[in-house]
């Protein structure tokens, strides 16, 4: 037999075989792990991730060997039983779901531990089974085509290869089930087999990842890049693409911070999977923390500008009324009250010199340029038409109708006020007396 790669040296062929074996177990509970996540049975995959221990254990007693062949068996049976007893129990007993997969999953793996430990032909370490031994993948090998490869590789790469094919010939049923299991019903699928086709192709992973990452770090495979890849995209296929570089990732760096702190590889790669689902949740460009904080503050800014255009429009529009020489432009601290004196106003004011809405007199006084004004005619024109649709639809009084109107003035545009005027009768004035101010042709962006 031929140690491949044989041009490595023995370490770093070690951490080779590390890597691979950890990328092939993460890429088969990855693209497993989307589909329970997007099926909110993430502590079911748990729970047959952990009871499986029983069914590997008892096909054992069965058939006294320790083949891959009756293991597999017994996992998936115990697997298929773990679903069907959490839903028995949720359905005929009115025990909670939590409740129901808690006690069926618990009993079954104690068992498992029981079985494991106490059976002495079994041969199998129960520290190897609960955390996996898969810094030294490399040393346990096998002949395959006259090359030495680890053990592990010959049930994972097979598992792999089957999650693949089952992803892909079961992709449309897999995809409506994941989504609406009702719809999936409805057009003729049975959503109860293919939630027990996946329960059984998570217990045939996991029995292939058992002996490489453990039954308690497979569950951290098939959850974490799935999860994770659940917060950066909302499309199915991108999603199981993020899911198996997340895993990748995890595989390479864990596999090299392990070496370097001398401890657990399948441990150190479920950390950097954690790393990186608390780096997606912080930084994701869409349900990240960091993210909704920066979409939020867009928008308080915007309202914060808006407020003070349409304050500067309304001390024109008062200027012209009273037959004023020239309105009285307002400060700089007179227009962070206006915006509201919180942090989106202090940087209000700003944005709005930099993007030509106002601009400073003499007296480092803000005034609204041509730009300015057509979007203060516009947010108060909407204004006034909001109080007016409000007056006669609503049983308000008067003074009730300017707080609600501030606040959906900036999301009324061009054509819902169009559609607006058009339902109102085209008003001239507001439930005020004010004048609403006409349609600009042109109407400016937000700032």
């Amino acid at each position: 037999m031929v140690d491949w790669p044989t041009f490595l040296s023995p370490e770093a062929r070690i951490d080779l075989w590390t890597i691979l074996v950890g990328l092939v177990a993460n890429t088969a509970c990855a693209l497993l792990g989307c589909f329970l996540v997007l099926r909110r049975m993430s502590l079911l995959g748990d729970a047959v991730s952990h009871a499986v221990l029983a069914g590997v254990a008892g096909a054992f007693l069965l058939t006294g060997s320790i083949a891959i062949g009756p293991l597999l068996i017994g996992a998936v049976a115990v697997g298929v039983l773990t679903a069907l007893l959490t839903q028995t129990l949720s359905t005929f007993g009115r025990v909670p779901e939590d409740s129901a997969m808690g006690v069926v999953f618990t009993s079954l793996f104690a068992l498992g531990v029981v079985l494991i430990s106490g059976v002495e032909d079994l041969h199998l370490d129960t520290d190897c089974v609960l955390f996996g031994k898969l810094g030294f993948a490399a040393v346990y090998t096998v002949d395959v085509w006259g090359l030495r490869v680890p053990h592990a590789m010959t049930t994972l790469v097979p598992a792999c290869a089957l999650t693949v094919l089952f992803a892909t010939a079961f992709w449309k049923e897999l995809k409506i089930a994941s989504f609406d299991p009702l719809l999936a019903t409805s057009m003729g699928l049975s959503a109860l087999v293919i939630h027990y086709l996946l329960m059984s192709m998570v217990a045939v992973v996991t029995v292939a990842a058992l002996e490489a990452v453990g039954a308690i770090i497979v569950v951290a495979m098939l959850i974490v890049p799935a999860a994770t890849a659940h917060l950066l995209t909302d499309r199915l296929n991108r999603m199981l693409l993020l899911s198996v570089a997340v895993g990748a990732i995890s595989a390479i760096a864990g596999a090299f911070w392990a070496r370097r702190a001398d401890t657990n590889a399948a441990g150190m790669m479920a950390v950097v999977a954690g790393l990186q689902f608390a780096a997606a949740v912080i930084l994701g460009p869409r349900y990240g923390l960091l993210g909704k904080w920066l979409g939020m503050l867009r928008l308080s800014v915007r309202i914060a500008c808006e407020d003070v255009v349409a304050a500067l429009y309304r001390r024109e529009e008062f200027a012209r009324q009273t037959a004023a020489a020239e309105p009285a432009p307002l400060t700089r601290a007179e227009c962070r009250r206006a915006a509201g004196d919180g942090f989106a106003a202090l940087l209000a004011v700003p944005r709005l010199r930099r993007r030509g809405y106002v601009e400073a007199t003499a007296e480092s006084r803000l005034v609204l340029t041509d730009h300015g004004r057509r979007m203060g005619q516009s947010l108060v024109r909407s204004h006034r038409l909001w109080e007016t649709f409000l007056n006669q639809n609503f049983d308000l009084p008067p003074d009730h109708l300017h707080e609600p109107a501030e606040r959906i003035e900036h999301y009324i545009g061009p054509e819902l006020q169009e559609q607006l005027a058009h339902e109102l009768a085209r008003p001239s004035v507001d439930p005020h007396g004010k004048t609403i101010p006409p349609p600009q042709p042109e109407t400016s962006e937000s700032p």
